[in-house]
């Protein structure tokens, strides 16, 4: 009994210093006091996942650019060479170069289909994501520009919109998979490079890309109003997909790359000038490539190309 009565009381002596102490502090402050205020304790943000500069497997989703269309014969699909999951030697493609060939044909899936706008990517990563690969690449969006008409371009809204819906999709079934995002090519560049070419000409009036490339020798004000409203928005398009992928901890964008480099003729198929050939896809491996295995990506000095 005595030993738990004087627990008591020192308990109670402890606390009544305490409050003494609160009240003095209180105070003190309130006239004036020199001792220091209370701090509050905030838990400081976790940090973020660190970025795997080597994924064991890949999936890739867009559009005809990374189903390699028209790179190997006319109107045809050519995934052997393309720039993410392709295993053939003259491209080098993203897998290839952070899996072996064989990594490549065994844990590489290219879910891309030609002629896919960003409202199609959602149901592609819902393919990718139930692979659970370590990396996914995304590149789209210049289908959404190229519309017979400006009018009909993908509004910016509706992009954004759908690129988020995307992103939750693939976060709902796979939330560690990394994502690499690459930004949509200088359609006016092919534009001012490919009208050199009678053939190129001939080819675009099958009606390849209209808003951008109908009527390429017409230099009016009009068409030249056309090009540069589309030219606008694939700018437009970029910005989103650098904004909604710096808002996920594990996605990276190209910063740009594929948009800004001055590609040439050889970087184009020769069946339609518009899609890149097989060195073109092995110019957006490379770029990829860097990107993805870059400690620090901001510090990135990527290929600008000639032009």
């Amino acid at each position: 009994m005595r030993k738990r009565g004087y627990r008591s009381r020192a308990v109670a002596a402890a606390a009544a210093a305490a409050l003494l102490g609160i009240v003095g502090t209180a105070g003190c402050d309130a006239v004036g006091g020199n001792a220091a205020a209370p701090t509050s304790t905030s838990r400081s943000k976790p940090e973020p996942p660190a970025w795997n500069l080597a994924p064991k497997s890949i999936a890739a989703v867009g559009d005809s650019i990374t189903r390699a269309f028209d790179a190997c014969e006319v109107l045809t699909d050519c995934p052997a060479v393309s720039w993410a999951t392709g295993t053939d030697a003259k491209v080098n493609s993203l897998a290839v170069r952070l899996l072996g060939k064989t990594g490549a044909a065994e844990r590489s899936w290219n879910y891309a289909k030609t002629g896919a706008q960003m409202a199609d990517v959602d149901d592609q990563l819902a393919q990718a994501a139930t692979k659970k690969p370590d990396l996914v690449t995304v590149l789209a969006g210049a289908n959404d520009a190229c519309q017979p008409t400006v009018d009909a371009m993908t509004s910016v809204k509706d992009f954004r919109a759908q690129f988020v819906d995307a992103m939750t999709t693939l976060r709902e079934t796979s939330p560690k998979t990394q994502v690499f995002v690459a930004s949509v090519p200088d359609l006016k560049r092919l534009w001012s490079i490919g009208r050199t070419s009678e053939l190129s000409k001939r080819m675009w009036k099958l009606g390849i890309c209209s808003s951008m490339l109908a009527d390429p020798d017409d230099l009016g004000t009009a068409a030249t109003s056309r090009r540069d409203k589309v030219q606008d928005r694939v700018k437009e398009y970029n910005a989103v997909l650098k904004d909604v992928c710096e808002k996920d901890e594990r996605c990276r964008f190209d910063g740009g790359a594929v948009y800004k480099y001055r590609f040439e003729t050889p970087q184009l198929s020769t069946w339609d000038w518009f899609h890149p050939s097989t060195s073109g896809q092995k110019l957006l491996a490379e770029m990829a490539y860097r990107v993805v295995t870059a400690p620090k990506p901001d510090e990135l000095k990527l290929p600008t190309g000639s032009g």
